[in-house]
């Protein structure tokens, strides 16, 4: 096996769920290299490919498909945040999390349909029919958000949402 394909396996290996870009940008190798080398890891069964949210990731072969759906939103820091904050502390309504964590409700429902999708959240909704959010798979979570670290380029793409989020709401 040539010396990019090892890379690209290894850089795979340790962030599952990294997504195209950012294994072009992490290796320093051109985008046709890369996809060449990834098509030959998916046809041996080393990496799975899954088009996700707009993005499309990588994964070892050993990941299941909630384990890579999860995996795919945690690395978006915007759900990861609303996430932390359902598992930190508890059940809350989506205004509280929309406030705290300084995000449009617009924005807060997006990740939230995807993270309902998942099965990660839940809504909730009392007899006078209030939503309350809450985490449904609090220990399996933060075992996969163990293996999330975020790079530069997408912690400034998520904030960059935020800022126009707060500049038109």
């Amino acid at each position: 096996m040539t010396e990019s394909r090892v890379r690209i396996e290894r850089s795979i290996a340790d962030s599952p769920g990294i997504h195209f870009r950012e294994l072009v940008r992490r290796l320093d190798l051109a985008p046709g290299q890369v996809q060449y080398h990834l098509r030959r890891l998916r046809e041996r069964g080393a990496v799975v490919e899954e088009r996700l949210y707009g993005r499309t990731h990588y994964y070892p072969p050993e990941y299941d498909d909630w384990e890579r759906g999860v995996l795919s939103l945690l690395r978006r820091e915007t759900a990861r945040d609303v996430l932390v904050y359902l598992l930190e502390r508890g059940p809350s309504r989506p205004g509280a999390v929309a406030d705290d964590l300084d995000i449009a409700r617009s924005t807060l429902e997006w990740h939230l349909d995807h993270l309902i999708e998942r099965d990660l959240v839940e809504k909730r909704r009392s007899q006078g029919n209030r939503v309350t959010l809450a985490a449904t798979r609090p220990a399996d979570t933060v075992e996969l958000l163990g293996e999330i670290e975020p790079t530069l380029p997408d912690r400034m793409v998520d904030r960059f949402t935020r800022l126009v989020d707060r500049l038109l709401y």
